[in-house]
């Protein structure tokens, strides 16, 4: 007759007590994984969200004050034409002279760039979804790369340009119509604000802060996009040059700029800008109380305090107009 052994009571408890602490373990471990791969996603998409944000807003107000091959210092009707164009209606606009396209008939100079504070959810006459105390940033300028006639299109407005006579149009340009020398360039008039928008995620109804951007189109006017996700606040500050030796001396909000500031066009040398990114969803495991941010510094700071479980960075670039003041661009 055969005997077997067995494992003891007490084998099979130092057993399982060994085989508790490893499993344990390997649950704390992974626990611990998981937590930090969460931290690093979020962080990861306020990151992403940031630096997008600040790539498509540099690319566009680097481009201001770019007028291709017109060297005239103004738009008028001695040296402009508009040609099949007209602001739309309703039209992105404040102060005098800030349509869409220039009014020629005008003694003040077309505005490439303006700039408010959103009191509320209108703002310049367009935006009705704005978010309160957000910065809103109005931009006219051409791409930066020129075009052939041949590949114009009616989707799009163009600029003519010659060195003494301008010719804003809608597409397609037909090159036997402009002087042999002219170039032509696909102009842009942009706005870009805060607001939020309602999405489902994992079938959860959720609002969540947006980047849009108005645009002008032929056939839809101001039409109205969202840039990214997660944008939650945006503030700029102006270095102006006010003594005319190209270089910035002074460093003004929006709600610091006057009418005359926003007149000479080429004293604005550079824009800095400010955002505010949060995550599309909270963070239960959040341990931050009372979060304080602030887009920028001094008396014209904008402070923000919040008391929830959104993740949330701030980002700042300072970004030059290359193509205002002198040639020598200095600071």
């Amino acid at each position: 007759m055969n005997k077997y052994k067995g494992f003891t009571l007490i084998e099979m408890m130092v057993a399982l007590f060994i085989g508790g602490i490893v499993l344990g373990g390997v649950m704390f471990t992974y626990v611990s994984m998981k937590a930090t791969t969460k931290d690093t996603m979020m962080i990861g998409e306020l990151q992403e969200t940031g630096r997008l944000a600040l790539n498509i807003l540099q690319r566009d107000i680097e481009q201001v004050g770019f007028w291709g091959t017109f060297y005239e210092d103004s738009f008028s009707a001695a040296n402009t034409k508009l040609s099949l164009v007209a602001n739309p209606s309703p039209d992105c606009s404040a102060g005098l002279n800030n349509g869409s396209f220039p009014d020629l008939a005008s003694s003040t100079n077309f505005r490439s760039i303006y700039a408010v504070q959103a009191a509320g959810s209108s703002a310049l006459g367009c935006i009705r979804d704005a978010a309160a105390n957000t910065d809103v940033l109005q931009l006219k300028f051409l791409e930066g790369f020129q075009n052939e006639p041949k590949y114009t299109s009616n989707n799009s407005y163009y600029f003519v340009a010659e060195q003494e006579f301008a010719l804003f149009t809608r597409g397609p340009v037909n090159a036997a119509t402009i002087n042999v020398n002219a170039t032509v360039w696909r102009y842009r008039h942009n706005v870009y604000y805060v607001s939020k928008e309602t999405i489902y995620i994992n079938k959860k109804r959720v609002v969540i802060p947006v980047l849009k951007r108005k645009r002008l189109t032929p056939g839809n006017g101001m039409y109205t996009e969202t840039v990214m996700e997660g944008v939650e606040n945006m503030r700029f500050v102006f270095g102006l040059d006010t003594t005319n030796d190209s270089r910035v001396d002074t460093y003004k909000s929006i709600n610091q700029m006057t009418a005359t500031d926003w007149e000479n066009r080429r004293g604005i040398l550079t824009v800095q800008v400010f955002l505010l990114a949060r995550s599309l969803m909270p963070d239960g495991d959040l341990q931050i109380k009372n979060q304080t941010y602030e887009l920028g510094e001094g008396a014209s700071g904008r402070t923000l305090t919040f008391n929830d479980k959104y993740r949330r960075a701030i980002f700042t670039t300072t970004i030059r107009l290359n193509n205002v003041g002198a040639n020598l661009w200095r600071i």
